[in-house]
């Protein structure tokens, strides 16, 4: 197994060379087929200094990378189980190092001109759009601005969340402040949110570990209250969910964002907390005195509804990067778990002319798999790891002017996608069954 080293620019490269034992697959759900024994990568923790303080590791430990694999035997399919289908929860038979040396050295330059451009080019939209919308002031124009301004808004939490990977610029200083800047202008507390980001780029695709949307095991799916489960699994609730989990985090996990002592921080990232918690309630204290100059009702028309449009972003893209593909994918625990195999599990999406209004943020494996890529090369470095990827790579289905599709994948992914077993190594989604629902309801 490769241990690899994520320079900020030039991504990984092989140090040594270590060997994992053989094992056997841990019993999984369907769909996947009874598999023969195959190599399984070692674990071990990721180490938590960060360089630039980003989202993503700059080391990667043993157990965050794949064994540089072979390339498969003529005749047997990468990822093919015993009936010869192809097993998304099979090791793949490639490594990082082949991904990495797949993307054009280019692909890793961050450019910070280039990165402010698209700040000055989101601010200025934003700033016009409000103008607009006050001077027109009619209801034919406001539900056309809350859609316009809500996917603006979150356009600038990408652009935040980049800073927040370090893959805006190399200089951490820059990096902090225009995160706080376009973070706070929409509530979010930049640092809160990067670490607890950071905890899922770590642990992508691990039942327990994982941070955003990760699966509920069964026992705890089933220990829920009818009222929590509805909130979780029934349109439009999934979609305002953002702002009560930077309070109180999901279910079976404590802590909020804005609490320096949660368990989501080390007692060293105790000052970022402060920090970032501050510029949140001087933006909170910057609209309590705009809505009392203008009014309860310009502000929300303003301010309010674009926000909760944006949240509706924020919850259905994290969501759909994950769940929601015509295959069921695998998540994993245990020394079943990598970095690799987790990344494999992430999905691009297409959300036709909003791509580049939200900066590419759908170009998603590439994004998780080597986070400080600017987003303006994910395309081209998505392209160029495609031959390597192989199956394990799921193609986006081809949206429209406006990804109207998604949710339908959305709401259909909320009715099956409830539990996963609460053993099992490699585990699949599973749907609760109407009859144990109403049960459940007339309890």
């Amino acid at each position: 197994m490769a241990r690899l080293v994520l320079s900020e620019c030039s991504g990984l490269a092989p140090v040594r060379r270590l060997r994992a034992g053989r094992g056997a697959i841990a019993a999984r759900s369907p769909p996947a087929l009874s598999a023969a024994p195959r190599r399984r990568p070692a674990s071990a923790s990721i180490h938590r200094d960060w360089a630039l303080r980003v989202s993503a590791p700059t080391r990667l430990a043993s157990a965050a990378v794949e064994e540089d694999k072979p390339s498969a035997a003529p005749g047997q399919e990468e990822g093919a189980a015993a009936g010869g289908e192809f097993d998304p929860g099979a090791p793949p038979p490639f490594g990082l190092a082949e991904i990495r040396a797949a993307i054009p050295k280019h692909c890793w330059v961050k450019d910070p001109w280039r990165s402010m451009s698209y700040v000055l080019r989101d601010v200025a939209v934003v700033l016009g759009l409000a103008a607009a919308a006050a001077r027109l002031d009619s209801w034919l124009v406001w539900p056309l601005y809350w859609a316009a301004q809500g996917t603006m808004f979150w356009a600038l939490f990408v652009l935040g969340h980049d800073c927040g990977h370090g893959s805006f610029s190399n200089n951490p200083k820059l990096n902090s402040v225009v995160g706080h800047i376009l973070h706070s202008s929409i509530l979010v507390p930049y640092h809160g949110w990067r670490i607890s980001h950071r905890t899922h780029h770590q642990n992508h695709g691990h039942v327990e570990k994982d941070e955003s949307w990760h699966p509920l095991p069964e026992r705890l799916y089933k220990s829920l209250d009818f009222m929590t489960r509805k909130l979780r699994f029934t349109m439009p609730f999934p979609l305002l969910a953002f702002p009560l989990y930077l309070f109180a985090r999901s279910p079976g996990k404590s802590g909020s964002h804005f609490n320096p002592g949660s368990d989501l921080f080390q007692p060293t990232e105790k000052n970022d907390i402060i920090t970032s918690t501050a510029s949140w309630l001087a933006m909170v204290g910057v609209l309590a005195g705009l809505t009392f100059l203008m009014g309860p009702v310009p502000m929300l028309k303003l301010y309010g509804v674009p926000y909760l449009v944006f949240v509706a972003w924020l919850d259905m893209v994290t969501y759909l990067h994950h769940h929601g593909h015509e295959d069921k994918l695998p998540w994993y625990r245990g020394k079943e778990w990598s970095y690799l195999r987790g990344g494999l599990t992430t999905l691009d999406r297409d959300y036709g002319w909003i791509n580049n209004i939200h900066h590419d943020i759908g170009t998603h494996v590439i994004h998780h798999l080597f986070p400080q890529i600017p987003h303006y090369h994910l395309i081209e470095a998505t392209e160029a790891a495609k031959p390597v990827l192989g199956k394990y790579y799921k193609e986006p289905k081809n949206s429209g002017a406006l990804p109207w599709h998604l949710f339908r994948v959305l709401a259909q992914s909320l009715k099956q996608d409830h539990y996963v077993s609460h053993t099992g190594d490699v585990v699949y989604y599973q749907a609760e069954s109407k009859t144990s629902t109403s049960a459940q309801k007339s309890d």
